[in-house]
């Protein structure tokens, strides 16, 4: 039979780390931390998107400083998928959006090509 005192250095033993009593960071589960907005992997991801679309958005003579608000409109995305693609939209788009309505049909847009191409987008919610 078990005595108390070897049950519970056990019990300690198998209890994984973030479970652990700590500061308040600690007591998040690793999937928590690795979902937060500020989670080191997706901030070197963005950093390294957003330079790979500059680099080909040089040709348009445009930049990218924050990719959810520069592809917002859909005109840097319509760019860079032209340049990539070496070709034209099928629709045409507003090079000027002005209203909420226009940058979501420009975004349209870009998604259709993407789709008339067979390219197909995994991973996006």
């Amino acid at each position: 039979m078990m005595s108390t005192s070897s049950f519970l250095a056990l019990q300690q033993q198998q209890v994984p780390p973030e479970f652990l009593p700590g500061s308040e960071e600690d007591e998040m589960p690793c999937t928590e931390k690795d979902l937060a907005e500020d989670a080191p992997w997706k901030k070197i991801q963005q950093n390294t998107f957003t330079r790979w679309c500059n680099e080909h958005l040089k040709v348009l003579n445009k930049r990218i400083l924050d990719l959810q608000k520069d592809l917002s409109d859909g005109l840097k995305l319509i760019g860079l998928l032209e340049v990539l693609s070496q070709k034209k939209m099928y629709r045409k788009y507003h090079a000027r959006p002005n209203f909420r309505q226009m940058k979501l049909e420009n975004v349209s847009v870009a998604l259709e090509f993407l789709e008339r191409e067979h390219i197909r987008l995994v991973s996006i919610g």
